[in-house]
């Protein structure tokens, strides 16, 4: 990797160089101009725009070069072709280099350090960021576009972080976005891998807007019409580009419910908002009614899984609520590191994707074979700070700066039914108003009025969680 880099972990003063390498695909990624318009076209259909070193480091400088540039409005990342935005990082390549020993994993962590600096740089950048999630999002696809303040999906968007099937972990930032998340259901993604496809892309909060894929080359073309003077604040910039893509979402579909909502979502939180790998286990066996059939699925899931990873996977996402997004990449990296010399991820990826047969053999083997005692997780979060990932960039937060272009949380309903005044439907109103009639949020906000609040002389009440009995 060419860089010139500072080595002792600490922020850089000047910008770490990050440039192609001799033997670098030529046209992995392409770059366009159109007015005010950058645009990042992932171009490797074949891999489904999977995610290696190459495109990274094309991508690093261009942003750089873009966040200087006072012609640079708006950045826009696509896939080109209609089956995939990136369907995740190459990690065939990277298991193939792990089994070169000790060098070999090395250059693996290497990658991953490359791809994290990406991610947090597109989670810090400066300049409107636009992500178009059309087609297959997983993985290293999700990093480069979760932390963003504009995610649109379509109806052929299929978002998952899969990285307990092969015996890794969910990364590019997954430590942040999942357990901010509302209830049990980031730890429920992380855990089974679950996908949620086209319109529940957005119903979940991971996208900011729903539009069809048919509407997406004149969203690009009107986002490069916009002009901005030199002296708009970046807040003002956003309020317009989130105004322009609103204009292109034209209606939700009919035939697709909300995927987690009611008892189902009940149930996810009864189970994955438990703090233990076992009291999940024990809590899905103990599903009864209508979530029974979910509940069987859900474990016949989870001992397909890798049991490192699924052990290593519930720490991260109690521990990651508290880091902030550059802590979270420093961490996840040295997590990655210890993936690479692990067994698991390289027999996951073989079995998956180079064999084929589906057949992973994991050690430890099974989830019944890890005891208390052992302690699986621990080694995977000893933090050497010696080894700290240098970011691109400086900028830092705990909590994501853009969520007001996002659907409304759980929390922010909550804190309005608290006040105690409002009817069930003023609740929705309310949000609906207050979003400026934002697509979905009636839907979303009225979900969740129903499932979490009932009526006490005409006023919505929010209703307390049951105190889980000690034993």
């Amino acid at each position: 990797m060419a860089t010139a880099s500072r080595q002792d972990g600490s922020f850089a003063n000047e910008p770490e160089t990050i440039r192609e390498l001799p033997g670098d695909e030529k046209e992995d990624v392409l770059f366009d101009t159109l007015f005010g318009v950058r645009t990042i076209e992932l171009n490797r259909p074949k891999k489904l725009h999977s995610l290696n070193g190459s495109m990274i480091r094309k991508i690093i400088p261009r942003l750089q070069e873009w966040a200087k540039s006072d012609m640079a409005n708006v950045v826009i990342i696509k896939g080109s072709g209609p089956k995939a935005f990136c369907a995740g990082g190459d990690v065939a390549a990277l298991a193939e280099d792990n089994l070169k020993g000790e060098e070999g994993q090395q250059k693996s962590t290497a990658y991953f350090g490359l791809e994290y600096k990406l991610d947090h740089l597109i989670a810090t950048y400066q300049k409107p960021y636009v992500a178009f999630i059309d087609g297959i999002t997983m993985g290293g696809g999700v990093g480069l576009s979760v932390h963003a303040p504009f995610r649109i999906a379509t109806e052929r968007t299929v978002f998952a972080m899969p990285e307990t099937t092969i015996g890794f972990f969910p990364d590019v930032g997954a430590s942040f976005f999942l357990p901010r998340m509302p209830g049990g259901v980031g730890t429920y993604l992380a855990l089974t891998s679950e996908k949620l496809k086209g319109v529940n892309v957005f119903y979940a909060g991971v996208a900011t807007h729903y539009i069809h894929s048919t509407s997406l080359p004149a969203l690009e073309r009107r986002l490069a019409e916009l002009r901005f003077k030199d002296y708009d604040p970046l807040h003002e910039r956003l309020q317009l580009i989130n105004s322009t893509i609103e204009e292109f979402c034209t209606g939700l579909p009919h035939d697709e419910p909300i995927h987690i909502q009611g008892e189902l979502r009940n149930a996810i939180d009864r189970c994955f908002g438990k703090t233990s790998v076992p009291e999940i286990i024990a809590a899905l066996k103990a599903e009864q009614g209508e979530t029974k059939q979910w509940a069987e699925k859900t474990l016949a899931t989870l001992h397909q899984r890798s049991p490192t990873a699924v052990y290593v996977t519930l720490r991260q996402m109690q521990l990651g609520k508290e880091w902030t997004i550059s802590e979270t990449f420093q961490r996840e990296h040295q997590i990655a590191s210890k993936f690479m010399a692990h067994p698991d991820f390289t027999e996951g990826v073989h079995a998956l994707l180079i064999r084929k047969d589906g057949k992973p053999a994991w050690k430890p083997a099974s989830l019944e074979d890890v005891k208390p005692q052992d302690n699986i997780a621990d080694p995977f979060f000893l933090v050497e700070g010696a080894q700290r990932l240098a970011l691109l960039s400086q900028v830092d937060y705990k909590e994501y700066p853009h969520e007001r272009f996002s659907i409304p949380s759980e929390a922010a309903i909550q804190a309005v039914v608290n006040k105690g005044d409002l009817t069930p439907k003023m609740v929705v109103k309310h949000f609906v108003q207050q979003r400026q009639g934002k697509q979905g949020v009636k839907e979303i906000v009225q979900e969740v009025v129903d499932r979490k609040t009932k009526t006490e002389d005409g006023k919505a009440v929010w209703i307390l969680e049951e105190p889980v009995p000690v034993v």
